[in-house]
């Protein structure tokens, strides 16, 4: 697609890009918005809040969502998400840059976030009995200020589910489990608009820890993403919800802007596909970068046979790295935009 030039980003043919009146870039270009925008995403929050109790590792194992834990508290570099988020197109699903196209597919979200992207899609209803599926499967009753419509708040999970006791059984385990892995959907992969309540739709599909694993959560959270591209692409948004790390982690795998150099090698040696690395691998993180990511191991704990590796781990875990103003600063969107348009 065409463009005026490095200053003016208004497309040259509009038959395809229709929106170009609501788009942010339109926006930009009028110099009417210069904001960056604000953050919807609760990972570091929610991880302040619950750290995970070793007994219930093997559920989240289980139900695969253990790399998506070991990704831990990645800084957003809210500068970088806004000048991308300008660049995106709905029409096409598309970042449109001067050198083409470009976007986010199902393979970058199974290589950086490790989530499994065939198998059954991920879809549920309007929750009806929301308090029996609770008592069923976490064991509580939520009161009614812990619920907007079929949501649940993420605060209230962790204040019933984060500490089970110290002589729980395989069942209260489990609903722990459950409890740990529904706020992890809401404040992570499905964050909504503010971020502090989750929907109960997804709790009915972990019922079970291993046909949990079978479906396609990758496939799920790439729409998602999407979807809250753009929205926040529309309009005078001034938020974007969704999967925001997994947007910085495709940018700092794929585009030269804003990616944090530490001395460091640019990459690890590549291993076999699928592109992973693994927790024994643990100088890519330097010192606890963020607390509840240096967490102990199971083969450590006793939960995984001895000599068996652990768990694979994403790509995106070798962005877990201090981000600094010398290095990532946070008054630098006119320098991205500039960047992206070169």
């Amino acid at each position: 697609m065409s463009f005026r030039g490095l200053r003016d980003v208004d497309p040259l043919d509009t038959s395809v890009l229709v929106l170009q009146d609501r788009h942010r870039s339109h926006l930009v270009d009028t110099e009417q918005f210069q904001e960056v925008l604000h953050p919807r995403q609760q990972m570091r929050a929610f991880l302040g809040m619950w750290r995970m109790d070793p007994r219930i590792r093997p559920y989240v194992i289980r139900a695969g969502f253990y790399s998506i834990y070991r990704l831990g508290r990645i800084i957003i570099d809210w500068s970088l998400i806004t000048s991308l988020v300008e660049r995106w197109r709905p029409e096409t699903h598309t970042f449109h840059l001067p050198v083409g196209e470009m976007t986010i597919t199902l393979q970058d979200v199974a290589i950086l976030l490790g989530l499994r992207i065939d198998g059954p899609a991920v879809t549920g209803t309007y929750v009806l009995d929301v308090a029996g599926l609770c008592v069923e499967l976490l064991g509580v009753i939520p009161p009614d200020e812990a619920l907007r419509g079929s949501a649940i708040s993420i605060r209230w999970l962790c204040q019933q589910l984060s500490t089970p006791a110290p002589d729980a059984d395989d069942v209260a385990l489990q609903r722990s489990a459950r409890g740990f892995i529904l706020a992890l959907l809401g404040s992570f992969l499905f964050a909504d608009k503010k971020g502090v309540h989750v929907h109960l739709c997804f709790l009915s599909l972990l019922r079970d820890f291993t046909h949990t694993a079978s479906y396609s959560w990758g496939g799920a959270v790439l729409a998602h993403t999407y979807r809250e591209l753009c929205r926040a692409s529309l309009d005078r948004r001034r938020g974007i919800s969704g999967c925001i790390t997994l947007i910085q982690l495709w940018s700092w795998e794929r585009l030269h802007v804003g990616r944090p150099d530490f001395g460091r090698p640019a990459a690890y040696p590549a291993p076999p596909f699928p592109h992973v690395v693994r927790d024994d691998d643990a100088n890519i993180v330097d010192g606890d970068v963020a607390e509840g990511v240096g967490d102990v191991l199971p083969v450590q704990q006793g939960l995984q046979p001895e000599g068996e590796p652990g768990p694979a781990l994403p790509l995106g875990c070798r962005w877990r790295v201090p981000l600094t103003r010398v290095h990532n600063p946070s008054d630098v969107l006119l320098l991205y935009r500039d960047q992206l348009d070169a």
